[in-house]
């Protein structure tokens, strides 16, 4: 069962970033350029992403378990810090440039494009690189210790 909820909150996630238009690039570029042709849309998408997200926090936050069954795992993190601030500009630079973000770069795999399967191999080339330099960066404090 959870295989299938997780299946069916994927495509409705999916069909979501593709009717808004998250998927496509030059309208995240259009959206993030303040200064030239500014499109607004997006603000709307966001802005609803963020109401559905608070009320579903919210209501989670009560419970002690999913819909499901499932033990509740929320976020318990709440400190700012030099690698949250570090990777959310290094996250924004790279939406603003490719005007990709994951969820919208791997729906958009599904057309087959050139953009999506870039971006897609940079994100994961990226993610193994950050996965290198923790555990080497785990394991010498495990030495120094």
């Amino acid at each position: 069962m959870n295989i299938l909820s997780a299946l069916v909150a994927g495509l409705v996630f999916g069909i979501g970033l593709i009717v808004s238009g998250m998927t496509n690039p030059a309208k995240v570029q259009g959206f993030l350029d303040l200064a030239g042709n500014w499109d607004p849309s997006l603000a709307f998408v966001m802005g609803g992403a963020i109401l559905v997200g608070l009320v579903a926090f919210r209501l989670a936050g009560k419970r002690e378990r999913s819909l499901l069954g499932e033990a509740m795992r929320l976020p318990t993190a709440t400190a700012i810090d030099r690698r949250l601030v570090l990777g959310s500009l290094a996250f924004g630079a790279g939406w603003g440039l490719a005007g990709f973000c994951p969820g919208p770069a791997l729906a958009s795999l599904a057309t087959g494009g050139t953009k999506p399967m870039l971006f897609t191999g940079a994100m994961l080339g990226g993610m193994l690189v950050f996965e290198i330099l923790e555990r080497r960066v785990a394991t010498g404090r495990t030495r120094a210790a």
